[in-house]
């Protein structure tokens, strides 16, 4: 085996779960039974729901959440996590069905898979610790705020409007009902919602999604509500396996969306993972192993209709709640989605749209944590800036194209935050002057030479705001930078700080430089700027040496008068 695959290999076996993983699923597997169950009936009416939102249809939300939900779990890097459809990944999903149709997201699926494999092989997934805490929040506030509006044809009963920008089919929607309203539907949808709502405030342990769906679907069955439309016609059971829903005539133009699939599911999944590690003692999932079983599951749900999957926050959360502690219950709640898909598939099929609508709505109220957003909001002016331009972009664009503005956002004003911690500062000298002094001999020094402490960064976006006032210093004879505090400089601010000094040096002005740290030697070197500070012996390891430098020079030009016992440092300024 050549080198290059071996490496790859060795790569693929250190991301594939090992007997220990598998081990803890015996410690306590009643609990981890309950727990499966509980999260199995809470994913019901969400799996439901998600599937409808995305196009594909109720039966695409189940084979997913059975699919996707068993191999991430199987194969994820996480003990707790709970895979499946999401609001979030629904959001991505519906401009592409109007685009590609069904088929189209299936390619996407697969596609994704792939991409989430190759960003676990390259170790990608510890760079999504470094996504700022206002742009999560802003991201959630967004995916909030496109899943409701996403329930308003359903819930008002009206049939979907065309178009893909979420706002006008929202509002195209409010228009058909009241043009002819839907009492019925609008009804059950607020009633279900509301129950969520408040039963989670009275009993949170009691999953009254499930309750809210089964009372509502009654409803609608023994008062023959013809209004409340139900899902309709469900398969009893998974599909066969196939690719013919695979179009390679348009793998170029779904690569962007497939992208964008693999980036929200990586994203989500992560979250999703470090939100469970905190809400437990003792487990810690691993990034990469996490985006590989992601992967594994993208690429087998699409085969079985399914649409790309992701962790859920929402079911993890209950997952550990209920006292998960292994991948068994991750696997129990896909076990018994699976025999409900496989037993009660015509019992399913009567639920009504409008309840699915509800529990979505009420889904998408409590993704809104207000207490975070408030503690962002307040934190600085930045954070709530890249908060509100995070959510904006969800809402108005698309999910990554949020991530990515969010991202900038963030980093530029954190660039700003930085640079304006780097200053320059005129110091007295008076401490580290060599030697004795008279007062009449300070003050004669103090004429002629002027002393700069530089703070912090040198870097490309505060250098300009000092360094070029330096070269505007008052007539003196001599300039004394200080530079030992510098904590980093780039290219930027050494080509800014040689051109300071050049222009200093025309003047006449001498620049003397101490407390060169060794990481600023290569930088200020490879623009030419180390020979210029070395011009003539002026670069020294402390202050005091400097000083002593600059008045030896003072002495050389006749600024100063020789005092006797220097002879030997205007000597050495002389060469």
């Amino acid at each position: 085996m050549s080198t290059v695959p071996a490496l790859v290999w060795n790569r693929v076996r250190s991301l594939l779960p090992a007997r220990a993983d598998y081990a803890v699923m015996a410690r306590n597997p009643r609990r981890d039974l309950l727990a499966g169950l509980t999260v199995a009936i809470v994913a019901l009416p969400l799996a439901l729901g998600f599937g409808v939102s995305s196009g594909l249809g109720a039966e695409a939300g189940l084979a997913t959440a059975v699919v996707a939900g068993a191999l991430a779990a199987l194969f994820g890097g996480s003990n707790l996590q709970v895979s499946g459809p999401t609001g979030a990944m629904t959001v991505v999903l519906v401009p592409i069905v109007a685009q590609y149709g069904p088929g189209g997201v299936l390619t996407v699926g697969l596609m994704a898979g792939v991409i989430l494999i190759g960003l676990a092989l390259l170790r990608a997934g510890r760079y999504m610790r470094y996504i700022p805490a206002p742009v999560v929040e802003g991201f959630t506030l967004g995916i909030a705020c496109v899943i409701g509006l996403q329930q308003i044809p359903n819930a008002l009963g009206v049939a979907k409007p065309e178009g893909d920008k979420i706002l006008v089919v929202s509002w195209r929607a409010v228009e058909e009902f009241l043009r002819s309203p839907n009492w019925t539907a609008a009804a059950l949808a607020v009633g279900v919602a509301a129950v969520m709502l408040l039963g989670a405030r009275w009993r949170p342990t009691i999953p009254f999604s499930i309750v809210a769906v089964i009372a509502a679907t009654l409803v609608a069955q023994l008062f023959h509500l013809d209004a409340a439309a139900p899902i309709g016609d469900l398969p009893s059971g998974l599909p066969a396996p196939s690719l013919a829903f695979l179009d390679l005539s348009s793998l170029r133009g779904l690569l962007a969306p497939a992208v964008a699939v693999a980036a929200l599911a990586a994203l989500e999944s992560l979250l999703s993972a470090t939100v469970a590690d905190g809400m437990t003692v003792g487990q810690k999932h691993d990034p990469d192993k996490e985006l590989f079983g992601q992967g594994i599951a993208n690429l087998a749900a699409p085969l079985f209709g399914g649409v790309p999957a992701t962790a859920a926050i929402a079911r993890t959360a209950v997952n550990v709640r209920n006292g998960a502690g292994s991948r068994l219950a991750a696997l129990v709640h896909a076990a018994v989605l699976a025999v409900i898909v496989f037993a009660a598939a015509p019992v399913v099929a009567k639920i009504p749209l409008a309840a699915l609508a509800g529990v979505l709505l009420a889904t998408a109220i409590r993704m809104v944590e207000v207490g975070a957003l408030r503690a962002m909001v307040k934190a600085t002016r930045s954070d709530a800036v890249v908060l509100v331009m995070t959510a904006l972009a969800t809402l108005a664009l698309d999910l990554v194209y949020a991530v990515v503005i969010g991202l900038v956002v963030a980093g530029v004003l954190a660039l700003r935050a930085v640079a304006k911690q780097a200053r320059m500062d005129q110091v007295s000298f008076r401490r580290d002057l060599p030697g004795e002094h008279s007062e009449e001999e300070h003050a004669l020094l103090a004429e002629h030479i002027v002393a700069y402490r530089i703070d912090g960064p040198v870097f490309f976006a505060g250098a300009h705001r000092f360094l070029l006032a330096l070269s505007e210093v008052a007539d003196v004879r001599v300039v004394i930078l200080r530079m030992s505090r510098i904590s980093t400089m780039d290219a930027t601010g050494a080509l800014i700080l040689k051109d300071a000094v050049q222009k200093l040096n025309r003047r006449g002005i001498a620049v003397m430089t101490s407390g060169i740290r060794p990481g600023q030697r290569q930088v200020l070197d490879s623009v030419g700027a180390l020979d210029l500070l070395r011009v003539e012996g002026r670069e020294y390891a402390t202050t005091s040496e400097a000083i002593a430098g600059a008045r030896a020079h003072l002495q050389y030009a006749g600024v100063l008068p020789v005092i006797p016992g220097q002879n030997a440092a205007v000597e050495e300024v002389s060469r």
